[in-house]
């Protein structure tokens, strides 16, 4: 099979973090969800990606090419959101654009224009005007004005309202069926039940899982049980435990058979991150 974005053994060493030995591949056209808690790796895998900050080992190749040595060409061909990004506040967003389509030999004016109307972006007014959300919107809308073949965004529907947030997702499954291929870090799990093919889990900078969204969920199960019923055999057959009002939830591989009493918890994306963060201590 072949991939649009390769990642081997992508390291990056920080003195109180490691980003160890990431790696993980990209399907083409397909959506897929970058998850973990705050400080798991996210952002630094991202600018890591991309030479924003210089990974000290590992191999990145976007479009079958190194990007070490084709980075010039590649960053012509994909569209990059960093959550943390800013922009100069006290200039009009029309001049950041100017200066900004200018690196891209794709520009397309008239994408361009169609998103500062659905996204009703004034062009006119400084950053410093825009709130969040909207700074947001402004970002999507370079990323997206040049005909970009791979998409890296960092928390993009951030700062968004509900409305505005189905929005982005809904484009995002627009440009999927155009066969373009879409890699979002997020938070807000239920985004990823709405659009996403597949996931990758990064946990303590470490890569836990990278598979198939469903499959991903298909492989736990959450049962709950009450303090009498609660065992260490059980726990220490446990991935994950939560505290409950009335007992304990455990996350275990969905094959385990557990014989004890309990009651059955929905399984889904937020109940299994909570849990497999809680494992060590109960």
């Amino acid at each position: 099979m072949e991939y649009i974005l390769e990642v081997e053994n992508l390291t990056k060493r920080y003195e109180s973090f490691v980003l160890n030995k990431v790696s993980f591949y990209l399907e083409n056209g397909k959506i897929t969800g970058f998850i973990g808690r705050n400080g798991a790796g996210k952002t630094t895998t991202f600018k890591s990606l991309f030479n924003f900050v210089h990974p000290d080992d590992g191999e990145v190749k976007v479009f079958g090419k190194s990007f070490k040595d084709n980075e010039l060409e590649i960053k012509g061909r994909l569209g990059f959101v960093l959550g943390s990004a800013s922009y100069y506040p006290n200039k009009k967003i029309k001049t950041i654009t100017e200066a900004a389509k200018t690196f891209y030999s794709k520009w397309d004016e008239q994408i361009y224009r169609s998103y500062l109307s659905r996204f009703a972006l004034d062009e006119n007014k400084t950053v410093a005007k825009l709130s969040s959300g909207m700074k947001v919107k402004y970002a999507l809308s370079l990323a997206l004005s040049h005909h970009a073949e791979l998409l890296i965004l960092d928390e993009p529907t951030s700062g968004l309202d509900p409305v505005s947030r189905d929005e982005i997702l809904q484009i995002f499954l627009d440009l999927a069926e155009q066969g373009i291929t879409i890699l979002f870090s997020t938070h807000i799990t239920s985004d990823l039940d709405y659009c996403a093919d597949n996931i990758i889990y990064i946990k303590e900078g470490e890569i836990i899982a990278a598979n198939k969204l469903a499959d991903f969920i298909n492989q736990y199960q959450i049962l709950e049980f009450t303090k009498e019923n609660l065992s260490k055999d059980l726990i220490s057959k446990s991935i994950g435990h939560r505290r409950t009002k009335t007992g304990t939830s455990l996350l275990f591989n969905k094959g385990m058979v557990v014989e004890h009493p309990h009651k059955k918890v929905k399984t889904d994306l937020d109940a299994i991150m909570v849990h497999l963060e809680q494992e060590h201590s109960l």
